[in-house]
């Protein structure tokens, strides 16, 4: 059975602002830790980008995958990679819930690599990502204001 990680973090900013940061997948490089390169493959009619190419600094080697992309803006953005070299099975998604004066970011993430890495290790690492990316995310909306 797969099991995943997730965090939770309310970040004082609307839900829709929270959103359109995190579907800038092209910017993650400007402060997404780990993240080396981003290329946009397609994008939706709305201009959304529906498949991007990232190459990963990881822990034990530079993972590159493909991620396809799911928007329910200003709720959800979820994504799941294809099937590649260096990865069984990716998904995650944020998810944005307002809240009085914030907005509760929820970021869920599984990851099966295609290489042997203790199940310690692979746990610890979805949890360093999953904090990463959420204080990356409130520290980019809060220089965007």
């Amino acid at each position: 059975m797969t099991e995943g990680t997730f965090s939770t973090l309310e970040i004082d900013a609307d839900p829709g602002v929270l959103y359109d940061t995190a579907a800038d997948v092209a910017s993650y490089p400007e402060w997404a830790s780990g993240v080396k390169e981003v290329e946009v493959l397609e994008t939706d009619a709305d201009g959304r980008v529906d498949r991007a190419r990232f190459v990963l600094e990881g822990f034990i080697k530079e993972i590159e995958y493909v991620l396809k992309y799911t928007h329910d803006r200003p709720n959800t953005l979820s994504w799941v990679a294809e099937e590649s070299d260096d990865l069984k099975m990716l998904e995650g998604s944020y998810q944005f819930t307002a809240r009085d004066d914030a907005t509760e970011v929820v970021y869920s993430l599984t990851v099966e690599p295609n290489f042997t890495i203790p199940g310690f290790i692979k746990r610890q690492a979805e949890k360093q990502i999953v904090t990463t990316a959420l204080r990356g995310l409130r520290k980019r909306v809060a220089e965007s204001a």
